[in-house]
């Protein structure tokens, strides 16, 4: 089974409003970057499969840092007090995440650490490095890193910043979600990779909260389907296994914050392969210069499978979050 919707909880959520997204906005409007929305059309593209829907790619992967991750790293570190910025900041990434703290912690002055999982591309961990940021390389997937990233910022002082299940975090990533609406508020759809499930929170959210009718899909990859898995036992789920090689959408599990908000406000859950995502980043670059890491193209993945058929005359846009070239 790839696709899983009628999950979803339909209830008032209170855990974050849309004040909280456009405080988050205002805060980080000047160092963060508006990203372009790409219309692949005049250049022939067929990227919903014949259905004569208008698909739009939000460009976030020419985000400040290289991808989404800047929006909610920034937004957190304008929010730390003097005292916990001069602790310095300690994280655990995939990589995407650890950029975006790194180069957050560079503007405001301050050190900074990230914990990085054996599955990240050696060239992210010499991007860390370049940036000024202490590196260090523990366990296999996400969670191990994290877990050795909390037990030394709780003996060190250090703050530690979540990667996708902290409010601040939350909020700046759903600014892109605002973004999105600014630069097509006509949108009937808008389809988001899903990690640990921060991007799709914050955007869900608050795009729910300027049109509840846009539609918000979402896309794990199929070895690692953490809030899928989770959204069908109605619970948090802890997966036992992890077999995809897209270090940045695969924790073994997801947090209560993000659970909440995402079976709140997102419609459908998508599955695609890696070889499915390498397909897709290969299309964008072959086709419109585009270079984006696979998260990046999980989006566009969901579209050329057919995982999401869009309708005639929909107009989706699909987010093209990270950037690299992980498919070559």
């Amino acid at each position: 089974m790839a696709c899983l919707s009628g999950w979803r909880e339909k209830r008032l959520n209170d855990l974050l409003k849309l004040q909280d997204f456009e405080a988050a906005r205002d805060r980080i409007r000047s160092r963060v970057r508006e990203t372009p929305m790409f219309d692949p059309r005049p250049h022939g593209a067929d990227l919903d499969g014949g259905a004569g829907a208008h698909v739009l790619l939000k460009l976030e992967c020419l985000q400040a840092s290289g991808s989404f991750k800047a929006r909610g790293a920034m937004n957190k570190v304008l929010t730390l007090s003097g005292e916990a910025l001069a602790a310095g900041l300690i994280t655990a990434s995939g990589g995407n995440h650890g950029m975006a703290i790194a180069w957050a912690a560079g503007n405001a002055g301050v050190p900074a650490t990230v914990y990085l999982p054996e599955s990240t591309p050696v060239a992210k961990a010499d991007a860390l490095r370049a940036l000024g940021a202490g590196v260090i390389i523990e366990g296999l997937v996400w969670d191990d890193a994290n877990a050795a990233a909390l037990k030394v910022a709780k003996s060190s002082g250090a703050t530690y910043v979540h990667p996708f299940a902290n409010p601040a975090i939350i909020a700046g990533q759903g600014t892109l979600g605002l973004e999105i609406m600014d630069q097509a508020a006509d949108a009937d759809t808008i389809i988001v990779a899903i990690g640990g499930g921060g991007l799709m929170a914050g955007v869900a959210t608050a795009v729910k909260a300027v049109n509840p009718a846009v539609k918000l899909i979402g896309v794990e990859p199929t070895g690692a389907p953490t809030l899928y898995e989770s959204l069908k036992a109605k619970e948090l789920v802890t997966l036992d296994d992890i077999t995809t090689s897209v270090g940045s959408l695969a924790p073994r599990r997801s947090m209560p914050l993000n659970y909440e908000l995402i079976s709140s406000s997102v419609d459908r859950l998508c599955l695609v392969s890696d070889d499915e995502m390498r397909a897709a980043a290969q299309l964008l670059w072959r086709d419109f210069g585009i270079a984006t890491e696979l998260a990046g193209a999980a989006s566009v993945a969901a579209l050329m499978t057919g995982r999401h058929i869009p309708q005639p005359d929909e107009r989706v846009v699909a987010i093209v979050c990270g950037a690299g070239k992980d498919g070559f």
